[in-house]
């Protein structure tokens, strides 16, 4: 079909005006015949193709989809704690003459560790054990008169209240030999005050009070000592998991890691030991503890690590490199790369992620070639060109 515009053809009389609309008619009617001539060539999608097959590879790197056992992990922020803290204390008013070990130093328990002066301690010890040889003297002569005046009770030389008087007095030494020997039990305990040991093995913090001072009894710490090893982790997690961790809990021992931050990849293995009997309500989280061994003492308390906790492992799931999973309006997609080279963009489900792979639940199978860098350059149906990454 062939359309001509002469000039000659115009309707007379339009003006300029008139002459200009008259072209931009023509124009129209040109596009429209120009159109209905392509819809009758070769088709729209065949020409794409061609233009597609004319275009050079777009350079990527690719990686395989491939199976193996993912586990689902939970990852959030936890905080060191003591196992067990002390805070130690002076049990005796006294000198403090001694200091037995170093500031940060690890103790074990029953170390001494403190020495105050024991000189008052020993006198009332001293004290206590003459008054008691005292009382057992009086008392050995009370048994003596006791049993002679019992006699002659029972001849009748003396009258009952006399007998009696004899043998209250012997009581009442007995009695008193009792107190002295508490006495000095409480003299000993007093004496063995002055010398102060760790109740734990642990490591000791800053010395509060340094030697040649006064120290009061149940008086400011004088130095406190944590066990680290082994050691807590605080740490809370959403309450959306709290059913199926209570349920694992209650199953067996559930695996936790905790990673330094500047120590990513070598993270230390404990397990859950605690969980708080209340759900937050201000922030939606269970507050819990894992115990850790921490035998090179690489966790302190309170520093701040990376908790991963497993809840439980997907076995033989079909897994891609994490970069290869894109984002788009309708949701996420992979480009697979085909036999020939070109690619394939495949809407998937992709499920949780670890160790840098994805879990894909839909959409790839076991053995694709997957494009994990160079996606901006990419078209359905393009060829790719495959670079090492």
């Amino acid at each position: 079909m062939e359309f001509s515009y002469r000039l000659m053809d115009r309707p007379r009389g339009l003006g300029a005006r008139g002459e200009t609309a008259f072209a931009v008619l023509g124009g129209v009617a040109l596009l429209i015949l120009g159109l209905g001539g392509c819809s009758k060539g070769t088709p729209q999608g065949g020409a794409q193709a061609a233009q597609m097959a004319q275009m050079p590879p777009v350079p990527v790197t690719v990686g395989k989809a491939t199976r193996r056992t993912v586990p689902v992990r939970i990852t959030v922020i936890g905080n060191g704690e003591a196992y067990t803290t002390v805070n130690v204390k002076a049990q005796v008013d006294g000198l403090l003459q001694r200091v037995d070990f170093r500031e940060g130093q690890d103790v074990e328990q029953g170390q001494e560790l403190f020495a105050i002066d024991s000189a008052p301690f020993e006198a009332a010890l001293d004290q206590s054990e003459a008054t008691l040889a005292r009382d057992q003297a009086q008392l050995k002569n009370a048994q003596g008169q006791l049993e002679r005046n019992t006699a002659l009770f029972k001849q009748g030389i003396i009258s009952t209240d006399q007998e009696e008087t004899f043998r209250t007095n012997q009581a009442a030494l007995e009695a008193t030999v009792k107190a002295d020997q508490a006495a000095i039990e409480n003299a000993k305990i007093q004496l063995g005050y002055c010398v102060i040991r760790s109740p734990i093995s642990g490591r000791t913090g800053s010395l509060a009070i340094k030697m040649g001072n006064l120290v009061k009894n149940n008086d400011a710490a004088l130095v406190t000592i944590n066990q680290i090893s082994p050691l807590y982790v605080d740490f809370s997690v959403p309450e959306q998991y709290l059913d199926e961790i209570k349920g694992r809990f209650a199953a067996g021992a559930m695996p936790v890691t905790a990673a330094i931050p500047q120590d990513l990849p070598h993270p230390e293995a404990g397990t859950l030991a605690f969980i708080n009997n209340t759900v937050d309500a201000t922030t939606g989280t269970v507050m819990m503890k894992a115990a850790f061994p921490n035998e090179g003492k690489r966790l302190w308390p309170g520093q701040f690590v990376n908790v991963t906790l497993t809840l439980q492992s997907l076995p033989n799931v079909v897994v891609v490199p994490s970069q290869a999973v894109q984002t788009g309006q309708n949701g996420k997609y992979i480009f697979v790369v085909k036999a020939d080279n070109s690619v394939e963009m495949r809407p998937v489900i992709a499920g949780v992620t670890d160790a840098g792979d994805t879990v894909i639940e839909q959409g790839v199978s076991e053995g694709d070639t997957v494009v994990t860098d160079g996606q901006l350059m990419l078209m359905p149906g393009g060829h790719v060109m495959i670079r090492k990454s």
